[in-house]
């Protein structure tokens, strides 16, 4: 549901003002400022090695459950600037992509 209205989620924390970190990088794609979580494309390429250790005779009970290894970092300067906010380069410099 929240991916669904994420353009409204992001219109409604701009027009309140407030410095949201979404949990979805697709929010900060619609405006929103700032996205820290797993990175989907390693989330992609590690299910895909666990169902590999599957098809070639593991059994799921067997192999351990795993988390996520690669966070990233996105921030979306428009949206910061919007907000009056002035990232720190420290900050900047740790970001995986940033929007501008």
């Amino acid at each position: 549901m929240f991916i669904t209205h994420r353009r409204r989620i992001v219109e409604l924390a701009a027009k309140s003002r407030v410095p949201a970190v979404y949990g979805d990088r697709e929010f900060v794609d619609a405006g929103g400022l700032m996205f820290y979580g797993a990175s989907l494309a390693h989330l992609y390429h590690d299910a895909a090695s666990y169902t590999d250790r599957i098809l070639k005779g593991a059994r799921p009970a067997d192999l351990p459950v795993e988390q996520p290894t690669k966070l990233e970092l996105v921030i979306n300067l428009n949206a910061a600037k919007a907000l009056g906010l002035t990232i720190p380069p420290s900050v900047i410099g740790r970001a995986d992509h940033l929007v501008e």
